[in-house]
């Protein structure tokens, strides 16, 4: 799926008026008007767009600020998911680890929801990746990939957690908070999941190694949320693990972006050689 087809599955939905791109990721993600209408790249994602809808009104029941949904329920247009929120007042300042990690605490308090949530399947997107990726990737490397996947699979049901399991957000970033008129609020639940805490703190973890978060933002996450997961004995398996889905995800942009391909090389290079401390571009 390009621009252009998401486009025309808006027009097929029933979407009317200007609509802004304002991301592309496994989501073509536009505003329009007061809405933003998220339209997934394909037929497979449905399941994890409605459980989407639902994450936001359990989170709404619980008063945790998020995002809210427009639409009772996700679509299915022309073969793609089709999900339309409220859109959220313009940010007044960019989110800050202290924001993440206070939201953080609030899902992490939460009981589990009165409806099935499954586990945070980390490398459950790596075959779709590739697969989207095609000859745009070196058969080598997506080999490689795989086997890295299996590897830490194992490796990811065996850890025995610090922190008691339950609701995260599951790709815990300042980029998915938004600070408006009302404070932090919580945006893209696609993968909120049921499953360990560390998931949600590896992630910035992770940030600090590879993605150029300086040491002093890590540390202001660490204290906002009263616990630093690199003291926990299986927080290099679960990097490990996230290195290897966020290498793949970056894959099935490839085709037809050539920052993609080269910054999907760098990566794959980088975890062959075994250099923990190569930068990685965000994507």
């Amino acid at each position: 799926m390009d621009e252009a087809r998401a486009r025309d599955v808006l027009t097929a939905a029933g979407v009317t008026g200007a609509a802004e791109l304002l991301a592309f990721g496994e989501n073509a993600v536009f505003a329009v008007g007061d809405l933003v209408v998220k339209v997934g790249r394909e037929a497979a994602l449905l399941g994890r767009a409605e459980r989407e809808v639902a994450v936001a009104d359990w989170l709404a029941s619980r008063d945790v600020p998020a995002v809210r949904a427009a639409e009772p329920r996700a679509r299915l247009v022309d073969g793609h998911p089709v999900t339309v929120w409220h859109r959220l007042p313009d940010a007044l300042r960019p989110a800050g680890p202290h924001d993440l990690a206070q939201l953080l605490r609030r899902v992490h308090a939460l009981p589990a929801p009165p409806f099935a949530m499954p586990a945070r399947d980390l490398l459950g997107g790596v075959e779709r990746w590739l697969r989207l990726a095609g000859d745009a990737v070196d058969p080598a490397d997506a080999a490689y990939l795989r086997a890295r996947r299996d590897a830490y699979a194992g490796q990811v049901a065996a850890l025995t957690p610090h922190l008691p399991p339950g609701p995260i957000h599951g790709d815990a970033l300042p980029r998915n908070v938004h600070v408006g008129p009302d404070g932090p609020v919580l945006v893209d639940l696609e993968t909120v999941s049921a499953d360990l805490r560390e998931h949600d703190l590896v992630v910035m973890a992770l940030s600090r190694d590879r993605y150029g978060l300086p040491a002093g933002a890590y540390e202001e996450f660490v204290t906002a949320y009263g616990w630093d997961v690199r003291e926990w004995p299986g927080c290099a398996v679960l990097r490990g693990a996230r290195e290897t889905a966020s290498c793949a995800w970056v894959a099935q942009h490839t085709p037809t972006n050539p920052a993609a391909a080269a910054e999907f090389r760098r990566r794959v290079a980088s975890l062959r050689e075994g250099d923990s401390e190569v930068r990685w571009h965000p994507f």
